[in-house]
């Protein structure tokens, strides 16, 4: 099979995407008292910006300019780079980490249905089976193992705020799936990612007046690798992905993002490791490979 058109490498982007974003949560928990979320979220995409300015300069003319997709590129910026970000960070200032990871468990659920919705997409029995099992090894991992602890969880605003902030996402994977039919990642990520900075420069203004960040070398070196493996080398993998099967099926391995996670708490910050990750792990990976099993199976060979 050719490798440009095997789903399989999508589901390898979408792990490398999700992969580098559990750096960036691990960052993120470090860098907590030094940087407000707003201007880490701001400086990281500038720059991301910087970088994709220099990467799409050998690019086709027309991938130069946003061009008849530019509302929807727009949408995009607005919903993944400024509304996504805000939101979660809004919900996370009033709820639990546990509550918030586990509202994001829901994610294959949710984006499903929107590509549903919006685009016609298939979201089979399978699909929903696996996220389903995704969705419990996540309440595994979150409340380690303890199940009945969720059950006494309340729903605050900050659970609602963390769940728009899904929704957004499920927009912005919506919108990435119709621009990338006739554009690249490339074009389509860095597009998104410009048309996002106008709407977030303001806000991470706005926090510096009341906090502003202690800019050590340390820092500075940490909001550079943000800048450029979690925002551009994870984007582009993700709407690379999303074009070849769509949000819907690459969606399905969102869910490995607490598993890397917890193997980055594991090894790089010293967390404990316990049968609840373990057992969270195993169901959340299990549920992505029955909701794609199809795009698995190795291709019929021809006499």
């Amino acid at each position: 099979m050719n490798r440009t058109r095997d789903p399989r490498w999508a589901y390898a982007l979408v792990n490398l995407s999700t992969l580098l974003w559990s750096t960036n949560f691990a960052l993120g928990r470090l860098l907590r008292d030094d940087i407000g979320p707003f201007t880490l979220t701001a400086a990281r995409f500038v720059v991301a910006s910087l970088v994709f300015a220099v990467l799409i300069r050998r690019a086709p003319a027309e991938e130069r300019r946003p061009g008849r997709h530019l509302p929807l590129l727009i949408g995009m910026g607005v919903t993944g780079v400024f509304l996504f970000g805000f939101l979660l960070y809004s919900g996370l200032a009033r709820t639990t980490a546990s509550s918030a990871a586990l509202i994001n468990g829901t994610s294959p659920l949710t984006i499903g249905l929107l590509a549903a919705l919006l685009l016609g997409e298939r979201f089979p029995r399978r699909g929903i089976f696996g996220a389903l099992i995704s969705f419990v090894g996540v309440a595994v991992i979150v409340s380690g193992g303890a199940l009945d602890a969720l059950a006494r969880q309340q729903l605050n605003t900050g659970n609602l705020l963390v769940l728009a902030a899904i929704v957004a996402w499920g927009f912005y994977s919506t919108f990435s799936r119709v621009v990338t039919r006739t554009r690249s990642a490339l074009s389509t990520t860095a597009w998104s990612s410009w048309l996002g900075l106008p709407l977030l420069l303001p806000a991470a203004f706005m926090e510096w007046q009341t906090r502003p960040p202690h800019l050590t070398l340390p820092v500075i070196l940490a909001v550079v690798y943000i800048g450029i493996g979690p925002s551009v080398i994870a984007m582009l993998a993700w709407n690379e992905a999303v074009r070849r099967v769509g949000p819907g099926k690459v969606t399905a391995f969102y869910n490995m993002l607490p598993v890397y996670g917890a193997l980055l708490g594991i090894t790089v910050l010293g967390e404990p490791f316990g049968p609840a990750q373990l057992v969270g792990g195993g169901l959340i990976i299990a549920g992505s490979l029955v909701s794609v099993w199809g795009d698995f199976r190795p291709p019929a060979r021809h006499r």
